[in-house]
């Protein structure tokens, strides 16, 4: 039986992805700091933090299966196609990231825990500072009604979370996000863990293997630093 790794704030460094815990699924170490030299390691190595509170030790992750989303396999619902078309939103990125990390924030409907604590929140306002963290942002009548954000490396994009207030705003984000990475050749989009709400736009479920060796040769690609802006 695997052992969980207990990692030390005194170096930076992560157990092999494949010796995470089969029960519960993917947990693969508890300790070490979350600041942007410990998340961009974990991301590099397939592994991403989440834990309940910031009273709890940090645990990081890397599940078998992994949900993702090929950029071109994105399902565009005709009902969503009517709302990107009609919906009188306006879209940004890296305009207002910490907003949208407040939002995802936000206890659910069907939910009052949040993972997205105040000390996850400032980590990854200072991995956006350093250019590595980026957000979409839906708009309406200047109000933020919706929006993602995640991780870039290389020509991966690692999704944290995303959040709407209004009908299907957080699916025009995902929507945005995929057109333009779609244009700067991106291959993947980690989805972390699947859900019927990323079956329902395409994403799939593959094994931690595939998806750390499509990891490995993504490494090979430069990353798109600095404040994201749509593109043609």
């Amino acid at each position: 039986m695997t052992a969980l790794s207990v990692l030390s704030s005194d170096r930076v460094a992560f157990p092999p992805a494949e010796s995470a815990l089969e029960n519960p699924n993917g947990l693969l170490a508890v300790g070490g700091e979350l600041t942007c030299e410990w998340l961009m390691a974990a991301y590099t190595n397939g592994v991403f933090p989440w834990f309940e509170d910031d009273a709890s030790p940090i645990l990081w992750w890397c599940p078998d299966p992994r949900a993702v989303l090929v950029p071109d396999q994105f399902k565009v619902a005709r009902s969503l196609a009517k709302r990107i078309r009609n919906g009188g939103f306006r879209v940004t990125m890296d305009t207002a990231f910490g907003d949208v990390v407040l939002g995802c924030s936000q206890p659910r409907a069907y939910s009052d825990d949040t993972w997205i604590t105040r000390r996850m929140m400032d980590a990854y306002i200072k991995l956006h500072a350093m250019g590595y963290a980026h957000s979409v942002e839906i708009w309406l009548n200047d109000l933020l009604v919706g929006g993602l954000y995640g991780v870039s490396l290389g020509r991966m994009f690692f999704g944290e979370s995303m959040f709407g207030i209004e009908k299907d705003a957080s699916k025009v984000a995902f929507f945005y996000l995929v057109q333009q990475v779609t244009t700067w050749e991106f291959n993947l989009i980690d989805c972390q863990i699947m859900n019927d709400h990323l079956a329902s736009l395409g994403a799939i479920s593959m094994p931690r293997k595939e998806f750390l060796h499509l990891l490995v040769e993504n490494r090979d690609n430069l990353t798109r630093m600095g404040k994201w802006t749509f593109e043609p």
